[in-house]
C-alpha cells in the first residue's frame, strides 16, 4: 500500500514544514502503516491507534527534540517511533535486535526519557523544566499521561510539585477511556481555544494582579473563574493544583488540537491539556474490543485476531482457576489487582465474586496496604500482581504487610523473562528482593499443578506467601482438583544419580528452582545427575541441601531469576552455615538487563536452557564425553 507522504517523513522536521490538509493525510497514512505494521509483528495496538493525530500534533507544534515530550507508559509511542526517523525498523519491533516496543533513550535522541512503568511522566518533564531552566535554557517539557495513569499517586505527587515549582511544565492527560468526562461540541472547542490564548491568560493574571491587595476579591474572583470553566470543564482539581486547564478537546481533532497546542506553546508556567482519545482508532474491530486488540499477536487484519486453539493452560488461567475455587471454599478470600484484570487472570472471579474483587487502578503501594488492612480485619487478601510491579511498593511490602507478620498471599505473575517487553517488564528480581525480608515465604513451583498446590500452600499460612510463576503455557501436566498442601520449606528429590549403567566420575546434584526442573531434568538424564525440585527459595530446604551436599562431589542451581542474591545465593548461605565445602555451581541470569527478544532464545543466550546447562556444568566440573547425548530440546 503506497503511502506517499508518510515516505516522505525522515524526521519530525518534515512534519513542521507540512501544511493543515497534509497533516490530515499523514495522519491517515500513519493510521493505515501502522495496523499493517503491527499486524506483522504483533505489539501494542489499540493504544497507538488512538494516539496518531495526537502525535502527529505534537511533532508539529514543537520543536522535538529540543523540545522533552515524555511519554507515560511509552506503549502508545509506536506512531512517535514511526516518525522519528525509525519507520524502516519497525518490522523489527520488540525482536531481539530490534526497537523496542517502548522509548528508549538510547534508541533515539527523540525518546527523551525511558518509560514502561506507568506515572512517572511528569515527573521527568517537570525536572527537565526545571533543570532547563536552571540552564538558562528556553524548551518546553511535556508529559503525555493516560487517565489510568493519573490513578497512581506518584502522578498527583508530581502535580502537587509542579504547580509549586511554576516551571513551563506541559501536561497532556489522554484521556481515552472518557473516564472524567467527554467533550461537549462546538462550544467546547470554542472555550478550549480561547482558554489557552494569551488574551485569556493575560485578562486572567492581569485581573489576579490588580486584586492581589484585596484577598476577599481575589477569592471571590477566582471561586467564579473556577465555577464557570467548571460548568462546561471538570478541570477543577487541576486548577487547584496550580496548572492552567483547557479542555477537554477531541484528541483525533487535528484542527482542535494544532491551534490548541499552539496557543499553549507561548503560556508560561504549568499547564494542563485534558484530550479525549479511542482507543483503536480507525480500525473498528479494535475500537470494539480495545482489550483484546491491547497487544495482540501476528494477525490478518481484514480478519481480526483469531480465537487460541486450546492447549495446555497458562499459568495465569491456573491461578484464575485456583483464586475461584479456593473463594468457593473459602469467603475470608479477597482478591486484589491493581489494574490488570485480564493480565492476571480475574476475569472470571470478578463476575463469580463482585463483592470480594477489588481492582485498585494502577495503584500498586495502595493495593498492598489495602490488603494489610483487609488482612487485620480476619479476611484473607490475594493480590494477583506482575513481578516488576510489586517493585514500586516494597516499602509498603517491608513496613505495612512483613512487619505485622500479616498473611498476604501474592500471587507474582511473569516471573522471569518475559519477552518482547524487555528490561522494564521482566521479573527476574523478586526472589531477591523477597527472601531478605523477615516473615516471607516465597515459592517457586516447578509445573501448572504444583503451582495450584502452592498458592493452597500460601493461603493456608499465617504469615506474608508470595508465588511466583511465569508468563505463558504450563508444561503439561495434569491438574489435580483437589488442593494439597505442600510443606513448607520442603522440596524434594525427582531423579537419583546412578541410573545410568557404566557411569563413573563426579556425583552431580542440580537443584531446581521454578519451571527450570524440567530441562534439569533433562540435562540429568545425559550426565545421570540428581535432580531436586526445590520448590522454596524461603524458608530454604536446608536439610536437603546438606544431604545432597553429603552424597554429592558438586551441587548445581538453577532458576529463572537473578543470580545476585536469589536462590543460588540461598544455597550457598546454607551451605556456609552448615560448615559443609562442596564446588558449587550457581546458574541463573547475569547482573545485566535483558533485551526484548523471544524468550526462548533470551533462555538460551543466557545459558538457561537444557544445552546451555549442560555445557555449563561439563566446563566447571569437566566432560565426560561417554555420557553425552543429543540434547533434548522442551
Amino acid at each position: 500500500m503506497k503511502k506517499a507522504l508518510l515516505q516522505s517523513i525522515e524526521s519530525p522536521a518534515d512534519v513542521r514544514r507540512l501544511s493543515r490538509s497534509e497533516l490530515h493525510t499523514l495522519a491517515g497514512e500513519l493510521r493505515d502503516y501502522l495496523l499493517h505494521s503491527v499486524s506483522q509483528t504483533g505489539g501494542h495496538l489499540s493504544s497507538n491507534l488512538g494516539t496518531v493525530e495526537l502525535t502527529v500534533a505534537l511533532h508539529h507544534v514543537f520543536n522535538t527534540p529540543h523540545d522533552r515530550i515524555v511519554w507515560d507508559v511509552g506503549h502508545q509511542t509506536y506512531p512517535h517511533k514511526i516518525l522519528t526517523g525509525r519507520r524502516d525498523r519497525m518490522g523489527s519491533l520488540r525482536q531481539l535486535g530490534g526497537i523496542s516496543g517502548f522509548p528508549r533513550r538510547d534508541e533515539s535522541e527523540y525518546d527523551t526519557f525511558g518509560t514502561a512503568h506507568s506515572s512517572t511522566s511528569i515527573s521527568a518533564a517537570l525536572g527537565m523544566a526545571v533543570g532547563a531552566a536552571l540552564k538558562g535554557e528556553h524548551r518546553k517539557s511535556i508529559a503525555v499521561i493516560g487517565d489510568g495513569a493519573m490513578s497512581a499517586g506518584m502522578a498527583f505527587e508530581a502535580l502537587n510539585n509542579a504547580g509549586v515549582a511554576g516551571a513551563d511544565v506541559l501536561v497532556i492527560l489522554n484521556d481515552n477511556d472518557m473516564s472524567i468526562s467527554p467533550p461537549v461540541g462546538a462550544l467546547n472547542r470554542y472555550l478550549a481555544r480561547l482558554m489557552s490564548g494569551r488574551f485569556y491568560a493575560n485578562a486572567r493574571d492581569t485581573a489576579k494582579s490588580v486584586l492581589k491587595n484585596a484577598p476577599p476579591l481575589l477569592e471571590l474572583a477566582r471561586r467564579f473563574e473556577s465555577h464557570a470553566k467548571g460548568m462546561v470543564v471538570p478541570g477543577t482539581i487541576f486548577e487547584e493544583f496550580g496548572f492552567n486547564y483547557v479542555g477537554p478537546i477531541d484528541g483525533h481533532d487535528l484542527d482542535a488540537l494544532i491551534p490548541t497546542l499552539e496557543n499553549l506553546r507561548n503560556l508560561k508556567g504549568p499547564q494542563f491539556l485534558h484530550v479525549v482519545t479511542k482507543k483503536g482508532q480507525g480500525y473498528k474491530l479494535a475500537e470494539n474490543d480495545p482489550i483484546n486488540y491491547h497487544g495482540p499477536g501476528k494477525f490478518d487484519p481484514a480478519v481480526g485476531i483469531k480465537a487460541a486453539a486450546p492447549g495446555k493452560p497458562t499459568f495465569t488461567q491456573v491461578f484464575g482457576n485456583w483464586l475461584c475455587d479456593m473463594a468457593a471454599q473459602d469467603e475470608r478470600l479477597v482478591g486484589i489487582t491493581p489494574a490488570m484484570r485480564e493480565g492476571s487472570g480475574m476475569v472470571e472471579f470478578e463476575r463469580r465474586f463482585p463483592n470480594r474483587y477489588h481492582d485498585v487502578g494502577i495503584a500498586e503501594q495502595h493495593a498492598v496496604t489495602f490488603a494489610a488492612g483487609l488482612a487485620c480485619e480476619g479476611l484473607k487478601p490475594v493480590v494477583a500482581i506482575y513481578s516488576t510491579f510489586l517493585q514500586r511498593a516494597y516499602d509498603q511490602l517491608i513496613h505495612d504487610v512483613a512487619i505485622q507478620n500479616l498473611p498476604v498471599v501474592f500471587a507474582l505473575d511473569r516471573a522471569g523473562l518475559v519477552g518482547a517487553d524487555g528490561a522494564t517488564h521482566a521479573g527476574n528480581y523478586d526472589i531477591a528482593y523477597l527472601r531478605c525480608i523477615p516473615n516471607m515465604s516465597v515459592m517457586t513451583p516447578a509445573d501448572e499443578n504444583e503451582c495450584r498446590q502452592l498458592l493452597y500452600t500460601a493461603f493456608l499460612q499465617d504469615h506474608p506467601t508470595a508465588v511466583r510463576y511465569p508468563r505463558g503455557k504450563g508444561v503439561g501436566v495434569e491438574l489435580q482438583g483437589a488442593m494439597t498442601a505442600i510443606p513448607l520449606g520442603k522440596g524434594e528429590v525427582r531423579r537419583e544419580a546412578g541410573q545410568n549403567a557404566g557411569t563413573h566420575g563426579k556425583r552431580i546434584a542440580i537443584l531446581a528452582f521454578g519451571t527450570l526442573l524440567y530441562p534439569a531434568l533433562d540435562v540429568a538424564e545425559r550426565l545421570d545427575a540428581t535432580v531436586a525440585n526445590m520448590r522454596f527459595a524461603k524458608p530454604l530446604d536446608a536439610g536437603l541441601v546438606a544431604e545432597l551436599a553429603r552424597t554429592h562431589d558438586a551441587l548445581v542451581t538453577v532458576e529463572d531469576g537473578c543470580t545476585m542474591g536469589g536462590a543460588g545465593s540461598a544455597v550457598l548461605e546454607a551451605l556456609q552455615q552448615a560448615g559443609i565445602a562442596i564446588p558449587v555451581l550457581v546458574l541463573g541470569l547475569p547482573d545485566e538487563f535483558i533485551e526484548h527478544g523471544d524468550p526462548v532464545v533470551l533462555m538460551s543466550r543466557c545459558g538457561l536452557d537444557a544445552a546451555g546447562i549442560e555445557q555449563s556444568i561439563l566446563k566447571r566440573f569437566g566432560g565426560r564425553p561417554a555420557l553425552v547425548r543429543p540434547a533434548v530440546h522442551q
